[in-house]
Formats: structure tokens, C-alpha cells, sequence
């Protein structure tokens, strides 16, 4: 096959997906939507089924609405229907931002550890990639990030709050630094407006922000005073509809027409919609489940920070999201594999030594404590190794 040189050693990304009983591996909502969810998912999707015949609207202006309403009751930030925009999952709004704002000789940055699929995103787009560390303990080290925007002049920044796979949420003052930053850049091929070519586009991907503790802002508090930043958000976690692949975000109306130009013809289905704008009828049920996912996720964080291994107590980040990473070990895989033997999968991703793990319901949960304890009482890992704060692999 005449496959592009550089795709030439790539393997498609994926966690692994094996049937084992407890899933705690690509944060899934553990639970699935209640029968009244799914009555009216059926409901809206049997009326769009009739009309199948004809394409969707390629602007879904109905979907739209109803997720600014969705943000105005989450966040308390209205944003009007026309700067909001979605695609299948939040990965596909990001491939759109990468394909208006990125390209051939552009640059992309992110600060590491941070979501393994953002170099994919640039790989695709032809966009050069860029990392700077994040600080030890995962927070963004602000002056490492200024001074990164600074000496790589990029068109797009891309930041995640809450993290992925740290689960660290970022500070409004910390995203602020960030976006004056990108404000002083000057893309070489970007417009001129008034003797000044544009500034950098700063993605803040919020897949999570659901989950975010109580005082946790998010950044789109700033988005009407920051024409260029662009905030994601999905409904595969906290609306329990990672089979839907309805993501989203929210941005300055002239940023939202940029990805009308590259996103593909009719790109989200009848069917897509339909079942999306079911769901945001009842998102006043399906976030109550996320109130108990906090408790649930912080109970685990306090169980694990009182775990021992190789005569040390466990490290866990800091987490906003409804995961955690933990750590850390001389030989990670050797406790990934101790626990899928008694059937629990987690995630073998992070920085070296650092695994992580999903919340799950109170049975999930207790079945993966179980576990761990056998695990850790085995010594299967050896002792506890310093590791360095890694891409994510």
C-alpha cells in the first residue's frame, strides 16, 4: 500500500477492549441511562427515522440551542447558539480546530503529561507538535508555558482541565497567562488586521469539567473577553453517552464559522441529533449520577493514598475528573497484569510507573480494592522507582 511515509510504524490508538468483569479502564459513566432516558432517546430517534430519506441539517441549529442552554444551567455562562458547534465526540471538534487553525508549517503545543491522542491530531493535520513538561506534581508550570508559546510561536495551544490522564484542573489565573500569551503570538501566514497578524487559537479541552470540585472554574468564564479560545466539551461522560460520540464546544461565533469550512458535508447524522438533543432533556437526572461519581472518586483517592508499597505510600494526583492516577511502580505492567488476572482492566497509560483507573459503581470499586490489595501484597511490582514526568504513551 502507498501509505504516507510517516504513518509507515503507527498503530491505530485504542485501550485495549477485553471482556473482563469490571471495566475501569477509558472512564466510562458506569452507568447506563435510566429506562425514562432511553424512552425518549427512542422516541426522538423514531420521529428523525422517518425523514431518513433526506439529509440532516448541516448546522443542526435546534442541537445547538439546546446546548447552550445545557452550559447557560451548568456554568452559568450564556453563550448564544451560533458559537457552538459539534461533531462525533469531542475528537472529531478537535480535528476540526487542528484542520482550520494547524497545517503545514503551523505548530501545535501542550504541556505533557496531558491526552495521547493531541499529536494524532497534528500527525493528521500536517502541524508540527511541541511539548513542554508540566511541574512535578502535574499542575501547569505557567512561566514554562509562557516562555514555550513564546519561543514556538504557535497557532494553536491546546490545554485540558481536568487532565487527561492526571485528572488536574487548571486555574482561571493559569489559562488567563496562557491566552495572553497566544494573544502576543503572530502566526507567520496568518490575516493582517491593522498591521498585526492574528493571534494563536487556545483549545481547553473540559471532557470532564462535569466532574470538577465545587470552586473549580471553567474556562468559559473567559470566553467573552478571548475571541480566540475554543472550549470542548462531550456528553460521553457525564451524560452516560459514549455510544451517542456527541462532542461540542463553545467559542467566539467567528471561530465557530472557521470549522464550518473543513468540516465534512452533513458530518453529524439525523440520528446523532436526535438522540443528543433526547438526552439534554433530561440533564437534570443524568448529572445527578455525577454528584455521586465525586463521592465515589474521592473515596477511592483517600482509599489509595493510604495504600503502601515497597515501604512507601501510594502517590495519586490531584483529581477533577472521574478518574485517577497512581503510582508508582518499578514495573507497572507487571500490576496491570495482576489485576486483569482477577478481573479488573485499568489503564497502563501516564507517565513511567503510573497507572490509572476509572471510577466505577460501589461494587466496580470494591472489586478493584480487592484486587489491588492482592496485587500489592504479592509484590509483584518490586519496590517503588522515582519516575519522570513522561508523555503520556
Amino acid at each position: 500500500m502507498p501509505l504516507r511515509p510517516e504513518l509507515a510504524d503507527e498503530a491505530p490508538y485504542g485501550a485495549p477492549q477485553l471482556d473482563v468483569p469490571v471495566l475501569l479502564n477509558v472512564n466510562e459513566n458506569p452507568y447506563a441511562p435510566p429506562a425514562d432516558v432511553v424512552a425518549t432517546i427512542a422516541r426522538e430517534v423514531a420521529a428523525a427515522a422517518g425523514g431518513l430519506n433526506r439529509y440532516p441539517d448541516r448546522d443542526f441549529p435546534a442541537l445547538r440551542a439546546d446546548l447552550a442552554d445545557y452550559l447557560a444551567a451548568e456554568s452559568g455562562v450564556r453563550v448564544a447558539p451560533e458559537g457552538v458547534w459539534a461533531a462525533n465526540g469531542s475528537n472529531e471538534v478537535m480535528l476540526h480546530l487542528l484542520q482550520a487553525f494547524g497545517g503545514p508549517g503551523r505548530t501545535a503545543v501542550s504541556f505533557a503529561p496531558t491526552y495521547s491522542m493531541y499529536p494524532e491530531y497534528a500527525r493528521d493535520t500536517h502541524t508540527r507538535w511541541v511539548t513542554a513538561r508540566r511541574a512535578d506534581d502535574f499542575t501547569l508550570d505557567v512561566g514554562r508555558a509562557v516562555a514555550t508559546i513564546e519561543a514556538e510561536q504557535p497557532s494553536v495551544v491546546l490545554l485540558a482541565s481536568p487532565n487527561n490522564p492526571t485528572g488536574t484542573a487548571l486555574p482561571a489565573a493559569a489559562v488567563e497567562a496562557v491566552l495572553d500569551a497566544a494573544a502576543r503570538v503572530q502566526v507567520p501566514d496568518a490575516p493582517e488586521a491593522g498591521g498585526r497578524r492574528a493571534g494563536a487559537v487556545v483549545v481547553v479541552d473540559e471532557a470532564y469539567a462535569e466532574f470538577r470540585r465545587p470552586g473549580t472554574p471553567s474556562a468559559l468564564e473567559l470566553l467573552a473577553d478571548h475571541p480566540n479560545l475554543a472550549v470542548t466539551r462531550t456528553m460521553s461522560k457525564a451524560f452516560a453517552a459514549a455510544g451517542l460520540r456527541l462532542g461540542y464546544l463553545a467559542a467566539d461565533p467567528r471561530l465557530v464559522d472557521a470549522l464550518r469550512v473543513v468540516r465534512l458535508p452533513y458530518h453529524l447524522s439525523a440520528v446523532t441529533q436526535a438522540a443528543a438533543r433526547g438526552a439534554l432533556a433530561h440533564r437534570d437526572a443524568l448529572l445527578a449520577q455525577v454528584a455521586e461519581l465525586r463521592a465515589q472518586r474521592d473515596e477511592l483517592v483517600a482509599w489509595l493514598r493510604g495504600r503502601r508499597h515497597g515501604g512507601r505510600e501510594l502517590r495519586v494526583a490531584d483529581t477533577d475528573a472521574n478518574f485517577a492516577l497512581f503510582g508508582t511502580f518499578a514495573d507497572r505492567h507487571a500490576v496491570w497484569q495482576g489485576l486483569l488476572e482477577r478481573g479488573v482492566l485499568i489503564r497502563e497509560t501516564g507517565p513511567a510507573g503510573w497507572l490509572r483507573v476509572s471510577v466505577g459503581t460501589p461494587a466496580e470499586n470494591a472489586a478493584f480494592r480487592t484486587a489491588l490489595t492482592e496485587v500489592l501484597a504479592e509484590d509483584v511490582a518490586g519496590d517503588t522507582a522515582h519516575v519522570t514526568n513522561e508523555q503520556e504513551g
